[in-house]
Formats: C-alpha cells, sequence, structure tokens
C-alpha cells in the first residue's frame, strides 16, 4: 500500500483549498482548467441503478453551471476531506460535506478521483449519488 509523503498529502489539501476558492467565486471555467477531460462520471438513477457517463469540457461546464451557478460563497459550505493514495500519481478522496440553502441543511457524500499531471493534480472522476435524473442506467458488457 502506497503511503504518501507529508508533502503529497499536503500538495493534495493545497490543491482543494484552490479548488473551493475558484468554486466560491463561480469561475466555471476555471474549474474546468483543474480538470482531465474527458471525465468519467458515475452516479445512479433514482429508482434504479448506476448511470456512468464521460463528459466532455463542454458537458462538465454545463452541468456545474446548474449546479454551483454563481458560486458556493453563500452555501455555508464545510467539508471533511479523506485522501487514500493509490499511488504517487493517483489519489482518491472522500468527501464529507454539509452546506445551508435556503435554510435547509444538506448533506453530500462524493468521492473524487486525482491525477498527477505534468501542471500538477487534476481531477478526473467524480462519483456521487443523485445525479442520474433522465440517465440511462449502467449496462455489464
Amino acid at each position: 500500500m502506497y503511503q504518501p509523503t507529508a508533502e503529497e498529502l499536503q500538495a493534495v489539501e493545497a490543491w482543494f483549498v484552490a479548488y473551493d476558492a475558484v468554486a466560491e467565486r463561480g469561475a466555471i471555467e476555471e474549474l474546468a482548467d483543474l480538470a482531465v477531460f474527458p471525465m468519467n462520471v458515475a452516479t445512479d438513477v433514482p429508482g434504479g441503478h448506476a448511470a456512468v457517463r464521460q463528459w466532455t469540457r463542454e458537458e462538465y461546464i454545463e452541468a456545474m453551471r446548474e449546479a454551483i451557478g454563481g458560486g458556493t460563497a453563500g452555501l455555508d459550505l464545510a467539508s471533511t476531506r479523506t485522501p487514500r493514495f493509490v499511488s504517487a500519481n493517483l489519489v482518491v478522496v472522500e468527501t464529507e460535506a454539509t452546506m445551508t440553502f435556503e435554510g435547509q441543511r444538506q448533506s453530500m457524500h462524493y468521492v473524487d478521483l486525482l491525477v498527477r499531471t505534468e501542471g500538477g493534480w487534476a481531477f478526473q472522476t467524480m462519483v456521487q449519488g443523485g445525479w442520474g435524473h433522465g440517465w440511462p442506467t449502467a449496462k455489464r458488457g
């Protein structure tokens, strides 16, 4: 099992600090700059099974505009992230988050795969339940 160095852990934490600042401002194009495309997305279909897609940069931008619009600044967002390094270049990050939107507190649980690129860390896979409204369910084979 790969054991990350303190510097590697700090680099992933710093990446999320930068990501959160960009998300807070609602700078969707800049968020896309922090990703590798095509991006894998895994979710589930309400009342169904899992659903998977690969998003282009344009599809990601459209989805994020719908999800966070002008930014996350007013959402009272708090996240606890647990990075699990697969290797020095691959890290799965599990996030437990809460946010308040229009007086309602909501909890979220999701996972991101970050990959180390020549330009630094980037996210490549997003896994979160509940995004698959209208998506076809995953098929084997």
